[in-house]
């Protein structure tokens, strides 16, 4: 099978080679600020954003460091990366000039909006309508899984079927909509995971696929301690991976395979440390089972 990877994607729109720089909008989650719970049960304090550039500057200079520090990778045109908590949780006002000054830089391309279905309006869509005819927009849904059974014990604090009215009406406006899935949730098994893919194969344009780690100081790592959660070893997570490819629409583009958890709060499981090494286990099994990245064309 040949699934339709974002590298692949990216050279198609943007025609030479292009990286994602992450920035940080100063923003946080309500499902910390209401709920007072910490967030999702899985969530660092820093909102899965320890890979961003902070928000102790201005967004050019947040652009600059963040360029310095991918030079090695030689590319030309960036997408500017909102990760850390829930980019679109603050005043229209402020997301405004927030986002318009982002795609002012010549040298951003798109921009990628991480955030949750429950913090997205009307006005916030009419936003990212007009962000989106000036410069491509992707719009980053934290769904983790299609069970809302799964999302209480998560503390997701959402509905599902607020995920598919808002993602209907993304894509309705021309936005292109990447879907988060987490593999190795709590209570789940193969088929939980699959009935998450089959639910999104006609919801989203993209999806990023993530293994569950745990970290420090997060109700994931309590559960682990008790011996109420075991991580996925790798082959399981490999063999998960793959049922997931396969049962995906190939239309739909794979923008990861894997997470990056921060080092310093990795508790486990170990193995997803050494990204290399999952990356190329990835690889290898997938060539194992005649998985193959590329683009698809359809009539």
């Amino acid at each position: 099978m040949r699934y339709y990877s974002a590298n692949e994607y990216f050279k198609s729109i943007f025609k030479e080679k292009t990286y994602k720089i992450s920035l940080d909008g100063n923003m946080s989650c309500p499902t910390r600020d209401k709920n007072g719970n910490g967030g999702c049960i899985f969530c660092s304090s820093g909102g899965s954003g320890e890979f961003s550039i902070k928000k102790s500057t201005d967004i050019k200079s947040q652009i600059d460091d963040a360029i310095k520090l991918v030079k090695a990778k030689k590319a030309t045109k960036y997408i500017a990366y909102y990760q850390s908590y829930t980019n679109t949780y603050q005043s229209i006002d402020y997301l405004r000039k927030l986002f318009f000054e982002t795609i002012e830089d010549d040298r951003v391309v798109a921009i990628s909006i991480a955030t949750r279905p429950d913090c997205i309006s009307e006005e916030c869509i009419s936003l990212l309508k007009e962000l989106n005819a000036k410069k491509k927009v992707f719009v980053e849904l934290g769904l983790q899984s299609a069970s809302d059974d799964t999302a209480r014990v998560l503390r997701r604090g959402y509905l599902t079927k607020t995920y598919t009215e808002i993602s209907k009406r993304l894509r309705d406006e021309g936005i292109n909509v990447i879907t988060h899935l987490i593999i190795g949730l709590p209570g789940e098994t193969e088929s939980n995971l699959l009935d998450s893919i089959n639910f999104i194969n006609d919801k989203t344009d993209g999806v990023k696929l993530h293994l569950l780690y745990v970290l420090k100081d997060t109700e994931l790592e309590k559960m682990y301690n008790e011996g109420k959660y075991v991580p996925l070893s790798m082959d399981e997570y490999l063999r998960l991976l793959s049922k997931a490819i396969l049962h995906l629409n190939p239309k739909i583009v794979v923008h990861r395979l894997t997470g990056d958890p921060p080092k310093r709060l990795l508790v486990a499981p170990l193995y997803s440390m050494d990204k290399k090494r999952v990356i190329n286990a990835i690889s290898k099994y997938f060539n194992e089972n005649d998985i193959i990245q590329g683009q698809l064309f359809f009539e």
